[in-house]
C-alpha cells in the first residue's frame, strides 16, 4: 500500500510540474481590470492547434500591371458581395477586386478634394456599401459611395484620425494608428496633454465618448511613436488594441469599459530609446527623424471564436533587414504637401522575425504560429486571415484558418 501511494504522489508531482511549465502565467486584478501576465508557452504547448493554408496573394513590388502595383498598402476591407478593397496608401487610392482577385475599379487619387486622399491610414465598409476612409494627412474622415463619390466628410482639425473601425451600432471608432501625420510647424516643441486612446463618433462625426489611456513618455515625438498601435473590433463591438512599442494588449467593451489587459514574456527590452528623434526645418521644408523604439507587435485581429491574433516580434530587426519611410513636409503659400519614400532593403521578403501569437477570449496565451515573411498588419474575415506586407513585397496574403 505504501508503494502505491508513493508512486501516485510521484506521478502527480510530475503532472503539476509539467503544467507549470506549459501554462505559466499570472492573473491579477488592477483597478478592477483583469491583468494577465503570460509566460513564453501557451496552453497549446509546443504544437499549435490551428494552422494557416495559403490561398492566394495579390500585388507585388515588381508587378507590371499598375492595378496591382501597390505602394505601401495599409488596409483591406470587404463588401457584402465579398469583393476586396485594398487601401493602396502610397498611391493614394483604393483598388477594388472580385473575390477571385479580378481587378474591378479604382477609387480616389492624390489630393485634398472630395474623394481624394494623402496617404490614407485605414478604412471600413458598411453592409450597404458605404466606404469610410481615415485621411489623417487631410485631417478628416471621408464617407464615400461605392463609386467613390463623396457622401459626407468629418473634419478633425485639432486631432486627426488614425486607424478607424465601424461598430455594429453604426458608430465609428478611431485610435492613434501607426502612421506619422502632418504636424503643425513648431508643435514638436509643445508639451500637450495626451488625448484618450480611442474616440467614438456618431453618424454626424460628433465625438460621443472616449476611452483608453496613452502612455506619457514626457516628449511629444516619443509619445507619437511610442503609442502607435494596431486595433480591431469584433462583431459585438469590443475593441482590441496591441501597442507596437509597449508590451500591452487590451480589450475594451462596447461602452469603453476595460475588460482585460495582457502582456507576454519577450526576449528583448521594451525600454524607451534615449534618442528622441528630431525635426529639421529649412525655410518652408520640414524633415522628420523619428525615435527608434524596439517593437513587439505589428498587428492584431480577432476571429469568430473570440480568439485574439497578434503579430509578435521574435527578435528585433537586423541592420540588413531595415526598411523605413522618409517623410518630408513642405509648406508654400499656405499650402502643405507631404511625401513618403521607402528606404532600405525592399528586396528581402523572407524573415524569421515574426510569429503569430493566439490568445483566448480572456487574454490567456494559447500558442504561437511561426512565420517566414514580413508582416505589417493582419485582418480576419470569416475563416480567412489576411497578412499585409506594406513595405517590401507590397502585397496581400490570403490564408485559410485550418482548425
Amino acid at each position: 500500500m505504501r508503494r502505491i501511494l508513493s508512486g501516485t504522489t510521484f506521478k502527480l508531482c510530475v503532472v503539476l510540474f509539467f503544467g507549470v511549465l506549459v501554462y505559466a502565467q499570472q492573473v491579477e486584478t488592477v483597478d478592477g481590470v483583469r491583468v494577465v501576465h503570460n509566460g513564453k508557452d501557451g496552453k497549446w504547448g509546443k504544437q499549435a492547434r490551428v494552422s494557416l493554408e495559403l490561398i492566394k496573394t495579390l500585388g507585388d513590388i515588381d508587378a507590371v500591371d499598375e492595378n496591382v502595383a501597390f505602394y505601401m498598402p495599409s488596409d483591406i476591407a470587404f463588401d457584402a458581395d465579398g469583393n476586396w478593397y485594398i487601401l493602396d496608401s502610397g498611391n493614394h487610392r483604393i483598388q477594388k477586386f472580385s473575390p477571385d482577385g479580378k481587378y474591378l475599379a479604382t477609387i480616389g487619387g492624390e489630393g485634398q478634394g472630395p474623394g481624394e486622399f494623402v496617404y490614407p491610414d485605414s478604412m471600413g465598409i458598411t453592409a450597404n456599401g458605404l466606404i469610410f476612409v481615415s485621411d489623417p494627412n487631410n485631417q478628416r474622415i471621408q464617407i464615400l459611395d461605392g463609386d467613390g463619390s463623396e457622401k459626407k466628410t468629418f473634419r478633425l482639425i485639432q486631432n486627426p484620425p488614425g486607424t478607424i473601425h465601424l461598430l455594429p451600432d453604426g458608430k465609428l471608432i478611431s485610435g492613434p494608428g501607426r502612421q506619422m501625420t502632418m504636424i503643425n510647424m513648431g508643435d514638436d516643441k509643445k508639451k500637450t496633454e495626451l488625448p484618450p486612446l480611442m474616440r467614438v463618433f456618431d453618424e454626424e462625426g460628433n465625438v460621443q465618448t472616449t476611452f483608453g489611456r496613452q502612455f506619457d513618455f514626457g516628449d511629444m515625438m516619443l509619445n507619437r511613436v511610442g503609442n502607435s498601435m494596431s486595433s480591431t473590433v469584433d462583431e459585438a463591438g469590443n475593441t482590441y488594441v496591441a501597442f507596437a512599442s509597449l508590451n500591452r494588449i487590451e480589450k475594451y467593451a462596447l461602452d469603453g469599459t476595460p475588460v482585460w489587459r495582457a502582456d507576454r514574456e519577450l526576449d528583448y527590452s521594451m525600454d524607451p530609446p534615449k534618442d528622441k528623434g528630431k525635426v529639421d526645418r529649412k525655410g518652408g521644408n520640414v524633415s522628420i527623424s523619428m525615435p527608434q523604439f524596439n517593437r513587439c507587435s505589428n498587428g492584431i485581429a480577432v476571429d469568430g471564436k473570440g480568439r485574439v491574433w497578434v503579430v509578435t516580434f521574435t527578435r528585433q530587426i537586423k541592420e540588413e533587414e531595415k526598411v523605413g519611410t522618409m517623410i518630408s513636409v513642405s509648406e508654400q503659400s499656405g499650402k502643405r504637401t507631404m511625401n513618403m519614400q521607402t528606404r532600405g532593403n525592399t528586396e528581402l521578403q523572407e524573415t524569421d522575425m515574426f510569429k503569430l501569437q493566439v490568445f483566448d477570449a480572456e487574454g490567456v496565451l494559447l500558442g504561437d504560429i511561426s512565420l517566414n515573411r514580413f508582416v505589417d498588419g493582419i485582418r480576419i474575415h470569416n475563416d480567412r486571415l489576411y497578412m499585409i506586407d506594406r513595405m517590401r513585397g507590397t502585397k496581400i496574403y490570403e490564408y485559410r484558418i485550418v482548425e
